[in-house]
């Protein structure tokens, strides 16, 4: 039987960013994140509904998350779907779905400037292991983000299809 776990969200920070260290020296992020949905009833009425997200980031992502990313940043969400069932202190059976993230990307702020660019934060993070990386200075963290595309050479702009 076929099976998919996969959500894509684009939503705003509803609080600060909550780092931890795992025992196995593993670090995790948690963020909450309100997504918003706007529709028309078949009244024709305009209405609007808000869900408000857990989301859990691990490794690299979860300490880039946690040093670039404020409370009403708005970010792209893309990870797996997480029940997790447990008893309350009075007994009572509790349960929530939360988000795994599996990549998260920087959308547009407040701080942003002309190119959309945040100061010294990557405006894409894919969490790609593979990117390549420009060498850094010592005590420089790295961080991956997508290649840019390649500027045209001189003499090439007759080409252009539009």
């Amino acid at each position: 039987m076929a099976s998919l776990n996969k959500v894509f969200l684009i939503g705003n920070l509803t609080r600060d960013p909550e780092r931890r260290t795992l025992p196995s020296g593993q670090t995790v992020t948690d963020l909450g994140l309100a997504v918003h949905r706007r529709f028309r009833t078949q009244a024709g009425d305009d209405r609007e509904e808000t869900n408000f997200l857990n989301v859990s980031l691990f490794g690299k992502q979860a300490e880039t998350a946690a040093r670039y990313l404020r409370k009403g940043r708005s970010v792209f969400i893309e990870g797996r779907l997480k029940y997790d069932v447990w008893k309350s202190k009075d007994g009572q059976n509790r349960s929530r779905i939360s988000i795994v993230a599996e990549r998260f990307q920087f959308l547009g702020g407040e701080r942003s400037g002309p190119s959309g660019e945040m100061g010294d934060a990557p405006e894409r993070f894919s969490g790609r292991r593979d990117t390549p990386r420009e060498p850094a200075a010592a005590g420089d963290e790295q961080v991956p983000i997508e290649d840019e595309p390649a500027e045209p050479e001189a003499g090439d702009s007759d080409d252009l299809p539009f």
